[in-house]
């Protein structure tokens, strides 16, 4: 499998984790353009505008929405007579949106991808543009451990934004009122669940509907169960195997915390956006998901200083360590093969994403993969604390549904899905995954 060129780059990865980033955050169905009006750029030739089309799953309720915004206006200022379309989608659609596009040779001039096995098949089918020529120009300000992830058979196909890493967010406010403090084992993290429980509290807001956020915990928990290197060789098929009882661990303890109610109603039917406004108000305890969140509390909640961040608990510290993260250098941009200007788009790729990494940053919405050269003194406090998090790493693992070929991943959020319903045990979900994972 190709893929397995880009470990060692997550290995750099991990030994630089100051360079710090999904699953990408989930947004609403939406379709927007974002741009300057031609008609502003006074003198221009309308006959002479060129139009990039960019897809992005930025919709106007996601916290990166501003930063692409922002970073789009940059480059139109910079290249008069070019106008940018910024059409976004939200994230589960997006999914099979782009995967279509590439089967059916539609795909814009630049779009939004998750790095690893996830765009795995767009560069094996020879549709995505090769980008080692023009990642010369940017390899001061974007380290080769920044596009390790995005990086096949040693060459470049893409640029990446940010560096995520999943994390617990908690209300420390209800915290406070409660005499908790963040817990940093799985005995820790039951304790302040039922005490929260006792106290008429919902512990954990989270999206069942939208899989990937159910996904962000239980990836979590499997790191923290496993540790990374056994998960790495499974997911990568190398040798490790699902039948381990450390995988089984972490699939027990979602059922576990399904059994005390740790989790808020109707999840099953709640969107991350739904599941994730109840957390900002204060009728949850506790959210998991990537560092992106620091930037939505900053706008979304009432009173931003009721939150923090926490490392997520660690399940078995036989294998691993609460410096271990899931995330890394994931969000990225690709350009189509088929692009009527290679040059532009290329050049745009890289100057948007540069953009995109300093103005989440600034925002609080994420951990720059780009070389911070600007005055970062604004950065939200709870921004910097997931970033210190992030750069004191002792290893980085892309989430289950980018690192693992699609096929797989698809089947795994949807089993995952069923372990939270209670259509099957800890044990069939085992079972069925290492299945998967032998075909």
């Amino acid at each position: 499998m190709k893929i397995r060129r880009i470990l060692s780059g997550i290995a750099a990865a991990a030994l630089m984790a100051a360079v710090v980033t999904g699953c990408g955050p989930a947004a609403s169905t939406d379709t927007s353009q974002t741009g300057s009006d031609p008609s502003s750029n006074a003198g221009n030739d309308a006959a002479k505008e060129t139009t990039i089309t960019l897809w992005s799953i930025a919709t106007e309720s996601d916290s990166f929405h501003t930063a692409y915004a922002n970073a789009i206006k940059d480059f139109e200022t910079s290249h008069p007579g070019v106008k940018v379309v910024h059409e976004t989608f939200e994230n589960e659609s997006y999914k099979t949106k782009i995967k279509s596009a590439v089967a059916a040779n539609e795909l814009p001039d630049v779009f939004y991808t998750w790095a690893g096995g996830f765009s795995q098949p767009f560069v094996d089918s020879g549709k995505v543009l090769d980008l080692t020529s023009y990642y010369g120009n940017y390899k001061e300000d974007l380290s080769e451990a920044a596009v390790a992830n995005i990086t096949y058979d040693g060459k470049v196909y893409g640029s990446t934004i940010v560096t995520p890493v999943s994390a617990m967010w908690y209300n420390q406010k209800i915290f406070k009122e409660n005499n908790l403090e963040a817990p940093a084992t799985w005995d820790d993290f039951v304790n302040v669940c039922t005490t929260l429980k006792a106290a008429g509290v919902t512990p954990i807001a989270t999206s069942a509907k939208d899989k990937w956020v159910l996904a962000m915990l239980h990836d979590g928990l499997t790191l923290k169960s496993v540790g990374p290197e056994k998960l790495q060789k499974t997911l990568l098929k190398q040798g490790g195997s699902y039948s381990d009882p450390d995988f089984l661990l972490s699939a027990q303890k979602i059922k576990e915390l399904s059994d005390i109610g740790a989790f808020i109603d109707g999840a099953a039917a709640l969107s991350n956006d739904e599941a994730s406004a109840e957390f900002y108000a204060g009728k949850a305890a506790m959210y998991f998901t990537g560092s992106w969140m620091g930037g939505s509390i900053m706008t979304d909640a009432a009173d931003p200083t009721d939150f923090s961040v926490a490392p997520i608990p660690v399940v078995n510290d036989k294998n691993a360590k609460l410096t271990d993260f899931m995330g890394g250098g994931a969000d990225s941009l690709m350009v189509a093969a088929s692009t009527k200007d290679a040059d532009l788009s290329a050049e745009f790729a890289f100057e948007v994403t540069k953009g995109i990494s300093k103005y989440a940053y600034l925002s609080g919405a994420g951990i720059p993969a780009w070389k911070v050269n600007y005055d970062d003194s604004t950065v939200p406090e709870l921004t910097k604390k997931v970033t210190e998090y992030a750069n004191s790493a002792t290893s980085f693992t892309l989430w289950f549904d980018t690192l693992l070929e699609s096929e797989d991943a698809n089947e795994y959020l949807a089993l995952l899905q069923k372990l939270y319903l209670g259509s099957i045990t800890p044990e069939d979900f085992q079972k069925e995954m290492a299945a998967q994972l032998e075909k």
